[in-house]
């Protein structure tokens, strides 16, 4: 009933209306922020199918979606939203939103836009040292066999960072804070992306088996996309070699998963640090047992401070749609 009281009432305010789905984990932080400007319907509060929620609460005058990264809007979720003109994903990633449907809908998008990239390539890093130098590991190790007074020589090595050749797949705005944060460590820096980049000297390398060829790290930075999807396959991995590392902070889809457990067991490569997963929250079992395997429940982007800004940034978006005025972070869609 209070629900029902709440609606009415921002109804008669004549507040645009904004589908949440999701919802995004930021929404209790941006619900109180941006409630009297807006009024959102949450059809996760309901037990109704999204279409039967939908036909309570009048699609035609609906503009606007607010939607979480693991929700999936698909061309049939939009057609049930014959008046929709704007999008809005708390994520840097669009993969789970049909653009080229948006496109020929003239549905506008907007996501986090580079809010997060600091903090995901501060989220590389630490995987990538993480991983080379076995810090998870080592207090793993010592906290169950110290009890025993194991020696502590009996630790296996880790791999130095410093001077490294690493190579980043997709040279974008997480990409070029991830080689400025590598550059210190001595780090020799090469890159694959859509295009050649004229404004950086770092060695470009046109395909991935190419970059995985030369390098001895491989930072995955890239979206998510039909041409991206198991970018890095069993060739890349082995083309990579036994003592290469892999760091994914973009999608769990660009690595084939199987594969890469497979190369990991049989020893084809030397370790992995994992933020994202193919089938998420799933993650492959074998990955737990592993000690050159470092995990993070896709958390790169999820700071205290970056929460807030994400809260903003997507306030900011819907707010200037409806006063029409420039997005703050538009996408720009597929042709």
């Amino acid at each position: 009933m209070a629900e029902e009281a709440y609606n009415s009432s921002s109804e008669m305010k004549g507040l645009p209306k904004v589908l949440v789905l999701g919802p995004p984990l930021s929404f209790s932080s941006l619900q109180p922020l941006y409630s009297h400007k807006f009024h959102f319907l949450k059809p996760h509060l309901s037990d109704l199918s999204l279409q039967h929620f939908l036909q309570i609460h009048h699609p035609p005058s609906i503009a606007a979606i607010l939607c979480s990264p693991n929700y999936s809007v698909t061309a049939e979720v939009l057609r049930l939203l014959p008046s929709l003109r704007l999008l809005v994903t708390t994520s840097i990633g669009t993969d789970h939103i049909d653009l080229r449907e948006c496109r020929r809908r003239g549905i506008q998008v907007t996501s986090a836009g580079a809010i997060f990239s600091e903090d995901v390539a501060d989220m590389a890093v630490a995987l990538l040292i993480d991983g080379m130098r076995k810090i998870s590991a080592a207090d793993r190790w010592l906290r169950t066999q110290n009890r025993h007074n194991t020696p502590w020589h009996l630790f296996p090595l880790g791999s130095k960072l410093s001077g490294k050749q690493v190579g980043i797949v997709g040279l974008g705005r997480i990409g070029m804070e991830v080689a400025k944060r590598l550059e210190p460590f001595g780090c020799i820096i090469s890159y694959n992306s859509k295009h050649k980049k004229t404004t950086v000297s770092y060695p470009f390398y046109p395909t991935v088996v190419e970059l995985a060829t030369n390098c001895g790290v491989l930072v995955l930075c890239c979206e998510l996309n039909e041409q991206t999807k198991h970018i890095i396959n069993r060739e890349v991995m082995l083309a990579l070699g036994k003592g290469g590392f892999i760091v994914n902070i973009g999608r769990g889809g660009l690595i084939d998963e199987k594969e890469l457990v497979k190369c990991l067991m049989e020893g084809e490569i030397g370790g992995a640090g994992l933020d994202v997963f193919e089938n998420e929250p799933r993650v492959p079992q074998e990955l737990f047992e592993m000690n050159n395997v470092v995990l993070s429940p896709h958390a790169a982007a999820i700071t205290e401070e970056s929460f807030m800004n994400m809260c903003e940034v997507a306030g900011g978006n819907l707010e200037a749609f409806f006063s029409n005025k420039p997005l703050i972070s538009p996408v720009t869609l597929p042709e």
